[in-house]
Formats: C-alpha cells, structure tokens, sequence
C-alpha cells in the first residue's frame, strides 16, 4: 500500500497545546457565525492550525512518559503510539527505526473492532 510514498510529514510543536488550539478552533467557528447543524469533525479540522496536514499515523514519546501531554489531542484520535525510555537527544536512526518496525507489526483499527 505505500510503495508509491515519496515521503513523510515531520513536524516539531513548539510552545503548543492541544486544548488551546480546539478552544481556537471552536472560537473561529463561532466568530464566522456558524448554524449549529452545521458543526461537525469536518468543519472544527478546518479551523485547526493547521487543517491541510494529515493526522499522524504515529506519534513517538521519547524519554520514557507515557503520556501525550496535551499534544494533538484531535488529531491524535486514530494514531498509534509507540513508547521508548531513549531521551530524545539520543533517539537517532536506529531507535526511528526500531518504532517503525514497531508500527510495521500493528493491525490498524481507526477506531473499529477487529474480528477474530
């Protein structure tokens, strides 16, 4: 399925918070006047900061936190997450490559059952 891939998104949050960026989210909503009825995942991704990026597919904690931290709470719905004690400083090649192969082995269920 990926063998056409040309590549990946890599993005580094700075000084953000996942609940700041739904409340702004929320908030331009409202100020552009929306109808209730019209409210929905669709319309709230559009106002996120940055509504044209995909959802992770994967999100890596370094240091050993179990723990997302406030960080892409919507967009991290359907991701999977993959732990390591390695603090990021030393998390070169080999650790990246240790999540991916993680991630490699992982049945993805976006949220449904998978029958046995």
């Amino acid at each position: 399925m990926t063998e056409r891939n040309t590549g990946l998104n890599l993005i580094f949050a700075i000084n953000y918070g996942g609940r700041s960026e739904i409340v702004d989210s929320v908030k331009n909503i409202v100020k552009n006047r929306y109808k209730i009825e019209e409210i929905d995942e669709n319309l709230i991704n559009k106002y996120l900061y940055l509504p044209d990026v995909p959802d992770p597919d994967l999100i890596i904690r370094t240091s050993g936190e179990k723990r997302i931290s406030n960080f892409l709470l919507w967009q991290s719905a359907y991701s999977e997450f993959y732990f390591t004690p390695v603090l990021w400083p030393d998390f070169d090649e080999n650790e990246f490559l240790k999540a991916l192969y993680d991630y490699q082995r992982r049945k993805r269920k976006f949220g449904g059952i998978i029958e046995k």
